[in-house]
């Protein structure tokens, strides 16, 4: 294993593991986006950590990335076989695109990967919804994907790395037809307890599905041994907790742990970028921020991510310390996601009452103290305000790691912020100079900001110190590294 958990040393391990396989990576999102833009085709590199930690191996070994199109300039680039080469400046390895009918993106993606399988594991109290339509179209669209992949490898060696819940079944469809093929999935997501699971109709299949990969990744051992517990209740296999392995069927799946980060290098110099620090500095002219104490909150507007817990708990943080009207601002960004599912819809709406509400109790003059930015940022604005902010507050009722927390910790290269998170995270497990709150109590995440705000100068430095040494050290590329370095290379068949 490696030394140096860097790009260079992970490509060198890349090189060394898999360069006479053909390496595959699949998954709902797309590394790259095309769009039309004043008339014009661009090109946009997407966003997330998986695609960060990607994108350099797949253009070192010149891989295959399958996914679904949804760039409106998607189908102008590809050829004939749905492919286009990427990156636009450097053409390295192929992006093959899945068209899904609206029909489909109904019953997979908005029907049951983010009406069933979305609430059902972040226990967010949002109930489930399983309607075997959905069931059927999820499977249908897993195995469109399998079909693709399977004409790209034919019978030539190939590791192929499915990413999260969307895809959970490709494995098994994909084998069907190439039984040489090594899969791996990472389940990006958390997995939740065996009584909760027991909620699911279809669980033995999903299961049997997923004992189809030979190497099944989770953000933090508590989701591993959770999946294993579901596997001993409901399947006949053998479940070896010592060796963290599952034998189905007569084939043996790995399951392992495996925290996601960031790219620490990358961020911190971006951070330090002048560009970076002029959009700073128009950023606290355009939102006038110069006098004020900042709190950031930076999601998507999604019911897991406890949003309108933490408006409440500025609401009495203010209610409580009136004090400290006019002198601290809460910026809330994000963008709505999932406008299908109704319940996006609500919570929408919720937050925008939430917002007013707040706002006119507590405003004076010309200041309020919440400002709700919806418009699409920039990842340079949004490390802008992640350089400029007293406090990252981070309130997810479950999550699988949470990657704003990393990132922001990554981007304080001046050594200040202190980060307030949810105990709920798996980043709470990781990021122990954090200020650690319950997102379900109000009182606590306003007692968590009071602390962060007031925090001595030497104490919010000797924690950044501590966090900033924990994401360099887990960082991107060593999640990445650690999970080429256990593929199981040899035929895993008993």
């Amino acid at each position: 294993m490696l030394k140096n958990w860097d790009k260079d040393g992970v490509l060198e391990l890349v090189k060394r593991r898999i360069s006479d396989y053909l390496f595959v990576v699949a998954s709902n999102r797309q590394p790259y986006i095309h769009r039309f833009v004043k008339g014009k085709i661009e090109s946009f590199k997407g966003p997330g950590g998986v695609i960060t930690a990607l994108d350099p191996v797949m253009r070192q070994i010149k891989g295959l990335w399958v996914c679904c199109g949804t760039g409106n300039a998607d189908r102008v680039v590809v050829k004939k076989t749905g492919k286009v080469k990427v990156p636009h400046c450097c053409p390295s390895y192929e992006v093959k695109y899945l068209w899904l009918s609206k029909e489909e993106n109904l019953g997979y993606y908005f029907g049951f990967a983010n009406q069933s399988l979305w609430p059902l594991f972040h226990l967010a109290f949002v109930k489930p919804k399983f309607r075997q339509e959905d069931w059927g179209i999820y499977k249908d669209v897993n195995k469109k994907f399998a079909q693709s992949i399977a004409e790209e490898i034919g019978d030539k060696k190939a590791v192929v790395f499915v990413q999260d819940y969307h895809l959970s079944l490709v494995s098994k469809y994909l084998k069907q037809i190439c039984p040489q093929v090594i899969t791996l999935l990472f389940w990006h997501i958390p997995w939740c307890n065996y009584d909760i699971f027991k909620i699911l109709p279809y669980r033995q299949e999903f299961l049997a599905g997923l004992l189809s990969y030979d190497l099944l990744g989770f953000h933090i051992s508590y989701f591993a041994h959770n999946f294993l517990e579901a596997v001993r209740g409901e399947l006949e296999a053998k479940v070896n907790l010592e060796q963290a392995s599952v034998v189905y069927q007569r084939h043996r799946t790995l399951v392992r742990h495996y925290p996601i980060s960031v790219d620490f290098v990358g961020i911190d110099e971006l951070a330090r970028n002048a560009k970076v620090e002029k959009l700073q500095r128009a950023l606290e002219k355009e939102f006038a921020l110069k006098n004020y104490k900042v709190i950031i909150g930076l999601d998507r507007i999604d019911y897991t991510k406890g949003i309108p817990e933490r408006i409440r708990a500025v609401d009495l943080l203010l209610e409580k310390n009136p004090s400290w009207k006019g002198k601290m601002v809460f910026i809330q960004m994000g963008e709505m996601s999932r406008i299908h599912i109704p319940e996006y819809k609500m919570l929408n709406d919720r937050i925008n009452s939430l917002v007013e509400e707040v706002n006119f109790r507590h405003s004076q003059n010309s200041w309020a103290p919440i400002i709700f930015l919806r418009r699409h940022l920039s990842f340079e604005e949004i490390v802008a305000f992640y350089r400029r902010a007293d406090v990252c507050l981070v309130t997810s009722l479950h999550d699988g790691m949470n990657l704003v927390a990393k990132e922001f910790v990554s981007a304080r290269c001046d050594g200040g912020g202190a980060l307030v998170l949810s105990r709920f995270t798996g980043a709470a497990r990781e990021l122990k100079g954090a200020i650690s709150c319950n997102p379900y109590s109000e009182d606590d995440i306003a007692r968590a900001l009071i602390k962060a705000l007031t925090l001595e100068e030497n104490e919010v430095r000797q924690n950044m110190q501590m966090l900033r040494q924990q994401v360099s050290r887990n960082n991107i590329w060593r999640w990445i590294a650690k999970i080429i370095g256990d593929i199981p290379l040899r035929n895993p068949t008993l």
